[in-house]
């Protein structure tokens, strides 16, 4: 029985870095490297766990192609269970090419693809039960199953005793809150960017999006800051960590693992300073590597590199 379930939106994702300009049309162009992985938020945060050490499930839809078939695979080799994933075979895959540049940071063309497909009738919530966390990720980018259904799908799990979570996307209809409003009332934990949560609350310093959101009724925000690490508060504390320094090969699912992170140190009832500590460790870890999951460590691993900074800190674990 998996501990935390991770459904939404799953990707292929096609990569090459360094790439610092477009080669003019018609022109060829050298990269260093180039791959084809896993991608979308749900693949990545699940797999995340499992190199942390949670048994996960990962649900979404793919198609019956062959990124759908690269998807499964990499879900079954990850060490999640796959039971959840969908396949349509009147659906392509969903699939990302991600543009990465000497610095690490990224440019994205992305298909909808199956996506755009999930309905409430795809999701499986027997595979849900006896779960301690149940999580949407990648709201905004399933125009089927996204405002109500996905509400209906929140609130059956927390009815079924599971913490409720949910990470967004950036919304290219624009529609944002409007979208996302049904979802947040069974949502306890919430982990966007704070790039999308300036976007769904109208404001822009982190603690006043915070406040309002917390005023929804969620139990705890993570604004993800990328590079100024992130802002998280309940209703009782409110703290910023910073990010940590690291060598980033590329930063493609590092707020996926900053989630992983979080659910991890949570699923260990730590408190919010120490949970958002190892979450950002986890977050930049992800940057170290290649792909969407590669840089990710184990948890002794993120512990280690913890007690580089804080060794009295992480002593009594």
């Amino acid at each position: 029985m998996a501990e935390v379930v991770c459904l939404g939106i799953l990707v292929a994702d096609v990569y090459g870095r360094p790439i610092d300009e477009w080669p003019e049309w018609d022109r060829l162009s050298f990269v260093e490297e180039m791959g084809i992985g896993l991608g979308g938020c749900a693949a990545n945060t699940g797999l995340a766990l499992v190199k942390l050490g949670v048994d996960t499930a990962v649900m979404g839809k793919v198609g019956d192609d062959g990124f759908g078939r690269l998807v499964r695979q990499a879900i079954a080799d990850g060490g999640a269970d796959s039971t959840g994933v969908v396949v349509d075979p009147d659906a392509r895959t969903s699939a990302t090419m991600v543009m990465i540049n000497s610095a690490g940071e990224r440019a994205f063309l992305h298909h909808y693809g199956a996506n755009a497909k999930v309905t409430v009738q795809d999701v499986d919530m027997s595979l849900a039960e006896g779960a301690r966390i149940f999580h949407c990720g990648g709201a905004l980018l399933m125009p089927g199953f996204d405002g109500e259904p996905m509400a209906q799908v929140l609130k059956t799990a927390k009815a079924q005793g599971a913490t409720t979570s949910l990470d967004t996307a950036w919304d290219p209809s624009g529609l944002w809150m409007d979208t996302l409003a049904p979802c947040l009332e069974h949502t306890q934990l919430f982990l966007p960017s704070l790039a999308e949560a300036q976007e769904l609350t109208g404001l822009k310093v982190p603690g006043d999006v915070a406040d309002a959101l917390l005023d929804l009724g969620i139990e705890v925000v993570a604004l993800k800051m990328g590079s100024e690490g992130s802002y998280v508060a309940s209703r009782d504390k409110a703290i910023q960590v910073d990010a940590y320094e690291v060598q980033v090969i590329d930063g493609t699912g590092a707020g996926d693992a900053y989630v992983a992170g979080f659910f991890r140190a949570h699923l260990a009832g730590w408190d919010l300073e120490r949970t958002a500590k190892f979450a950002s460790a986890v977050g930049a870890l992800c940057t170290t590597g290649l792909g969407t999951t590669a840089g990710v460590r184990s948890y002794q691993q993120t512990i280690q590199f913890l007690n580089e900074y804080e060794p009295n800190y992480w002593d009594d674990l």
